[in-house]
């Protein structure tokens, strides 16, 4: 604790309820900033013993209370987590063509570089006034050939045009291979399984399709993210986190828009924070009891209780991030003479440090 009177006067209180506090502070007037956590005991002392002056919640413990929250939020879609495909076995309504890259690139390969060449002599003669049946003539290609390149605005078109007939079963392997490794190898039952989605596939071609996987070498099924895992991925800053765990955040956000909300809420409580526009809190309190997000939604409401010092702490710049250091070696000392000395010994260590 310090005052205006004695610039560095540090005491250390044995309890941690509002009594002792509020005595400190009377006999030790003249305080003005009260930087602390977020619990109630302290407010309370601090209201007791010197109501004129500042209460500011710390910004590292308001996040940490957010962390948990986080951490509460997850854990309550942790299904998301564990099932990679929540919408059911039925293939997307849209897919990428065979030979098409999925990013939405143009193709690659030599065969797409021949396909390019090809469109672009044909249209150059076209323009050079020649007719398709020359073309056809000079070059020594068929007609059909020319007319297709002809026809083509784009060379990416002759390549849609080439694709391969796909399969019926095509769409439903990715599930097949799902279901195999997670050792569901009975062709009967998987067969019941698509048929009772309706797939238009028969027995035969399951039975092909899972003789092919018993023969290709076992492959562990990746490990879904652990709770604590997408936790970290919400509450860290962006820049640090790794290209993988971007990629798993992005999969997890896609597969439960719970979690994507969520995420939204911490983003803004982080810009909250960062740019100290501590005006802005009560709508985002509003936007999360709207959102009604488990863990998340109590953290929010909670704050509306201190409302005055959580609105300092993201407005001003005072904060106890500079004794955090004391606090971490006072804990170290009292955790060594637990059982073993009282309440004087433990102050005298402390002050003498």
């Amino acid at each position: 604790m310090t005052s205006v009177e004695d610039h560095r006067v540090v005491d250390v209180l044995p309890t941690r309820e509002a009594g002792p506090l509020a005595a400190w502070l009377i006999h030790h007037p003249g305080v003005e900033i009260i930087c602390r956590d977020r619990a109630g005991a302290y407010a309370e002392g601090a209201r007791r013993g010197t109501p004129d002056a500042l209460q500011v919640a710390d910004r590292f413990h308001l996040w940490q209370c957010l962390g948990r929250a986080v951490e509460t939020c997850v854990a309550a879609h942790r299904d998301c987590l564990r099932n990679p495909s929540p919408s059911g076995i039925l293939p997307e309504a849209t897919r990428p063509a065979p030979g098409q890259p999925q990013d939405g690139s143009e193709p690659l390969g030599r065969r797409a570089e021949r396909k390019k060449a090809a469109h672009a002599l044909v249209h150059e003669m076209l323009a050079q006034g020649h007719s398709r049946r020359a073309i056809a003539r000079h070059l020594g290609w068929g007609l059909n050939t020319v007319l297709r390149y002809a026809a083509a605005a784009r060379w990416q078109d002759t390549i849609r045009e080439n694709r391969p007939r796909s399969s019926r079963l095509g769409p439903y392997k990715p599930y097949l291979e799902r279901r195999f490794a997670e050792g569901c190898t009975s062709v009967t039952r998987l067969h019941s399984e698509l048929v009772a989605e309706h797939a238009p596939v028969t027995y035969a071609m399951v039975r092909a399709h899972i003789a092919t996987l018993r023969g290709a070498p076992a492959a562990a099924p990746p490990r879904p993210p652990t709770v604590r895992q997408v936790t970290g991925w919400l509450t860290r800053h962006p820049a640090p986190l790794t290209e993988e765990d971007r990629a798993g955040l992005k999969e997890v956000l896609a597969r439960c828009p719970e979690l994507d909300k969520a995420a939204g809420h911490v983003r803004d409580f982080g810009e909250i924070l960062t740019d100290r526009l501590g005006s802005t809190l009560p709508t985002w309190i509003d936007a999360v009891d709207v959102s009604q997000q488990p863990g998340l939604t109590g953290f929010a409401l909670h704050l509306l209780r201190d409302l005055g010092a959580v609105t300092a702490g993201l407005t001003l710049d005072w904060s106890s991030g500079s004794i955090e250091g004391a606090v971490n070696r006072i804990k170290k000392i009292k955790r060594q003479l637990y059982g073993r000395a009282g309440f004087e010994l433990l102050r005298k260590m402390i002050l003498l440090q």
